[in-house]
């Protein structure tokens, strides 16, 4: 199964999720894409094998992944302070894949309905949602 994180600015929550993420499955190529190189090179840090930084690898990345993670705002052009363009947005919302979008409220993006959780938490339930995937296609 072909996992993208897409994460942008600081890379933080990218790094956490590929953290979790590589100790958790085994048989997973995970790509880790930044929306810049401080963002990539945290999720190197984390233990990403595959990496790359910009637009253009959002792109391709999306074309390849069977599942995408990352945080809501990677659907919504200009979000996460101008990082995410309208190709991204696109490339992300036309993939032919499952989508784990991690509801930030940040960045002008509020998400009705969302009770506050901390990261740990929406870090932990978006790792579940992809074992459920990962057990389903199993």
């Amino acid at each position: 199964m072909n996992v993208t994180i897409i994460d942008g600015q600081g890379g933080q929550l990218g790094s956490r999720l590929v953290k979790e993420i590589t100790e958790r499955f085994e048989n997973i190529t995970l790509t880790a894409i930044g929306t810049n190189a401080i963002a990539t090179s945290a999720m190197l840090k984390a233990g990403a094998q595959n990496a790359a930084t910009g637009e253009n690898s959002v792109i391709v990345a999306c074309r390849k992944a069977d599942v995408i993670i990352g945080p809501v705002g990677i659907v919504i052009a200009d979000s996460l302070l101008g990082e995410i363009t309208d190709k991204m947005a696109a490339a992300v919302g036309r993939a032919d894949a499952v989508r784990i979008l991690i509801p930030m409220n940040k960045c002008d993006n509020l998400i009705a309905g969302v009770a506050a959780q901390s990261t740990g938490a929406l870090i932990e339930d978006a790792v579940k949602k992809l074992g459920d995937i990962f057990s389903d296609r199993s």
